[in-house]
């Protein structure tokens, strides 16, 4: 097998290595390019948060799909984390780092059920559960 010598730049992801020569054109390109698309995102939030075009109940699905796509622009973007294989190691972080915010967002959530429906109990079927 013949290794590839010749590298086109059109063809490289944002945040993969490229020769010297162009990596200048190429990072202003890309955080220009992450910079217009996160602003596109933001604005498109408030647009879907102030209009009456969507239907009530869809907006905050709507604003979290947006909030995720968002995500994925500053992670290419900025961060340049992508799927090659030097990028091993940054994927790993990422997702020890989502496990957990998880982690503490459900237990959080899950403790404060249990507490919440502790509260709700009459002090009569309290004492009664504690025996």
């Amino acid at each position: 097998m013949s290794k590839h010598t010749h590298h086109d730049v059109h063809d490289a992801a944002p945040g993969e290595e490229i020769p010297h020569d162009h990596e200048l054109a190429k990072g202003a390109r890309g955080y220009t390019l992450g910079l217009l698309m996160a602003a596109l995102l933001t604005a498109a939030s408030f647009w879907i948060a102030s209009t009456d075009l969507v239907w009530g109940p869809a907006v905050p699905a709507g604003i979290v799909v947006l909030a995720v796509a968002q995500m994925g622009v500053h992670l290419v973007f900025f961060l340049h984390v992508t799927t090659g294989p030097d990028n091993t190691n940054n994927v790993v972080a990422l997702a020890f780092g989502v496990m957990i915010v998880l982690l503490v967002i459900l237990g959080s959530i899950w403790i404060m059920t249990h507490l919440d429906h502790g509260m709700q109990m009459s002090p009569g079927e309290m004492m009664q559960h504690m025996r």
